[in-house]
């Protein structure tokens, strides 16, 4: 197979960083993977390629190779044994140098750039077959927020798999975490692919969530906001007494050590709970309530 330009099969630029020539593998090898693909020929021979493209421009020291050598790759091994005369290794552990990047006589699914890096039939006149890494999985995993405040079981059914997992406590709204070995089955006995979990978390309770803190708002009558009490708030494991000073005014917030949520994998810590009083007036006063108001109001005048 004539050479290839790497960069084109990926859709990247020669300017592309690591970051982005894996985003872009990961893409594409979704896509065309066979298993996605069954009996297309045109999508295999398409996967192949990207695999191809993104064994050498992943790896720093090949993309610097293939970036020197470029068309001119044939004259690879003139400039090596100009150069140097430095040996090389082929992947897979065989001893050997890159022999002037010399044309593959084992068959067409590869080009000679790659199978001159990657090693060929150069003993036994067949190709070595190339072991690929299995298709990622991307999932969706969703939770309620009191489900998420407590490490749990579930089962998840990929691809007609089920997969047992274990949710630790304190995952977050949007969070990615990575399951090895739970994706597609590898190209020629390469590894599996790996699954990429996503959570969305629905709040449907009174609490607001910031990381490991939690917010609620707590209603605090006129009389306790002046003159002092004790009242029963909610906490997200359960109820709560609080001394309320006198004077208390509307809008002022109190902290509640160690009762807000779970620390991810951090057994045993948690956040802090941060409540704020929200001082109810009252409504529909008599005529003696509104006397004494009244009263009060020309106390405070003097």
């Amino acid at each position: 197979m004539a050479f290839i330009d790497y960069y084109k099969i990926l859709g990247v630029d020669k300017t592309a960083t690591e970051a982005d020539i894996k985003k872009a593998y990961r893409k594409l090898a979704r896509k065309y993977h066979p298993d996605l693909n069954p009996n297309d020929k045109e999508a295999e021979q398409k996967f192949k390629e990207l695999n191809e493209a993104n064994e050498v421009l992943s790896n720093p020291e090949n993309r610097k190779k293939y970036d020197q050598y470029g068309e001119n790759w044939e004259h690879g091994e003139e400039y090596e044994k100009a150069r140097s005369q430095q040996q090389y290794q082929y992947t897979g552990g065989q001893q050997g140098g890159f022999g002037g990047f010399s044309g593959f006589s084992g068959g067409g699914d590869y080009s000679d750039f790659f199978e001159s890096m990657f090693g060929g039939g150069t003993h036994s006149g067949s190709r070595r077959n190339v072991r690929f890494k299995g298709q990622d999985f991307n999932a969706e995993l969703h939770l309620d927020l009191k489900e998420a405040y407590t490490t749990h079981k579930r089962t998840l059914t990929i691809n007609g798999k089920n997969i047992r997992l274990t949710i630790p406590a304190g995952v977050e709204n949007g969070q990615v975490i990575k399951i090895n070995g739970q994706g597609g089955e590898g190209v020629n006995g390469g590894p599996k692919g790996d699954l990429y979990l996503t959570f969305t978390i629905e709040n449907n309770t009174n609490f607001k969530r910031d990381k490991d803190n939690l917010y609620t708002t707590v209603d605090l009558d006129l009389y306790t906001a002046v003159l002092g009490g004790e009242i029963t708030a909610n906490t997200f494991e359960g109820k709560v007494k609080l001394t309320v000073k006198p004077g208390t005014q509307n809008g002022a917030k109190v902290k509640l050590r160690g009762k807000g949520f779970p620390v991810y994998k951090k057994e045993g810590e948690f956040g802090d709970l941060y409540i704020s009083y929200h001082v109810v007036l009252p409504t529909n006063l008599s005529n003696r309530e509104k006397e004494l108001f009244e009263e009060l109001a020309k106390l405070r005048e003097k």
